[in-house]
């Protein structure tokens, strides 16, 4: 039985999400990789004193972060886009012109398994040198079963490479593949009936994700997409009101989505029906700058009616080339007005929800993994304001 002590920590659990005041002069007892015991030190059992003891030297100390929505495994670049937008075109002009998620797809396509993973693990290590311990990746530039599974593997072998939890989501309807460009219904057949049971079968994916949007897919090709993933008992999530409101995220609160994401144009029916869901609303502010959006994300409709508010880079080629977890809380606070208290929950103990990973992770409580980001900072504050500024000490995930 390994066993750890991490002793005089300034701690902030996020058992409570609106809690960031630190528990002063306390440890944590990890046994097996699990927490044993939290709190003070002096309510640290006896025998807590025989075990391996690691001085954190009054250091702030939180759950690892959690980054709930990427795109980290793909091939290539979209930087000649970044130039087209700089000169005026719109994310749906790119997307018209052949340009978007599908210029990805030859990149992703011609990289293969090993070539994929030798191209995320950089971006990987940027995410886990601001204290990550989990990572959500997407697939959705394949657009076929093959590379899509490829992606998916790739993912997974993410968590061999690093000390890292990966939960990984199926995302074929990100895009029409171009062989089928004047074939939707032949795509939504082949997603439905072929890929999805074959990645079901495989273990591949944790959850299913879709990208609904004029330019992507109609409410009513993901309302079937998600339900023949349901019936393969597989978890949802959606892309869902980005660029317009087309009811994604109701759409997802009635198919108990764990998450819907972006959410600039969502309504306040979709916010009071994701609240009764339990269905988390996932901000992506690196999409928002990188794109130049103007709509704001209906945070106060989130906060009324009582919706988990998680945040995530969305690292991606096209419109969120980001893998900086403590500039999306700044941008999270400065450009969404989130609160301190609510851009830490929404890289914690939020994030682990629009996983459905909350049982084991996204807070530091007794029963799940010891995952802690260790911090040179005096207030919890200073992770969200500076920008540029890495005061991260050490990091350790299932209490290595």
């Amino acid at each position: 039985m390994a066993a750890r002590l991490f002793r005089n920590a300034r701690l902030v659990t996020m058992a409570d999400p609106a809690c960031i005041t630190p528990v002063e002069r306390a440890a944590v007892l990890a046994v097996d990789g699990r927490i044993a015991c939290v709190g003070p030190e002096a309510d640290m059992p006896a025998s807590a004193s025989s075990v391996e003891i690691i001085d954190l030297e009054g250091r702030l100390v939180t759950p690892g972060l959690i980054d709930c929505h990427t795109h980290l495994v793909h091939g290539g670049d979209r930087a000649h886009e970044f130039e087209l937008r700089l000169a005026g075109a719109s994310y749906e002009e790119i997307a018209q012109a052949g340009g978007g998620i599908v210029s990805t797809v030859a990149a992703t396509r011609a990289a293969g398994e090993d070539g994929l993973v030798a191209s995320a693990l950089p971006r990987l290590d940027h995410l886990i040198a601001e204290g990550v311990t989990t990572v959500e990746v997407k697939s959705g530039y394949g657009l076929n079963l093959e590379s899509e599974c490829a992606q998916l593997r790739a993912a997974r072998r993410l968590s061999a490479e690093r000390k890292v939890t990966v939960s990984t989501s199926f995302l074929g309807a990100h895009a029409l593949p171009p062989e089928f460009r004047n074939d939707r219904a032949g795509y939504l057949a082949l997603l439905r009936d072929e890929m999805l049971p074959v990645i079901a079968a495989e273990g591949l994916a944790d959850c299913v994700d879709a990208f609904c949007e004029a330019i992507a897919f109609s409410p009513k090709e993901v309302d079937g997409i998600f339900s023949a993933a349901r019936r393969l008992g597989l978890k949802v999530r959606l892309h869902a009101d980005q660029l317009s409101n087309r009811g994604g995220a109701a759409l997802a609160a009635r198919h108990g989505a764990l998450s819907a994401d972006h959410l600039e144009h969502t309504d306040e029916d979709g916010a009071a029906a994701m609240a009764a869901a339990g269905t988390v609303a996932v901000l992506l502010p690196g999409a928002f700058y990188f794109i130049r959006e103007t709509k704001l994300p209906p945070v106060d409709l989130f906060r009324k009616h009582g919706a988990r508010i998680a945040i995530a880079t969305d690292c991606n080629p096209g419109t969120s080339p980001l893998t900086s977890p403590l500039l999306v809380m700044n941008m999270a606070a400065t450009l969404f007005r989130l609160t301190v208290a609510e851009c830490l929950a929404g890289m914690t103990i939020h994030a682990a929800a629009a996983l459905g990973l909350a049982q084991d992770a996204g807070s530091i409580e007794v029963g799940k993994w010891c995952d802690l980001a260790v911090w040179d900072v005096e207030r919890p504050a200073e992770l969200v304001y500076r920008i540029g500024f890495n005061p991260l000490a050490a990091r350790y995930w299932r209490g290595e």
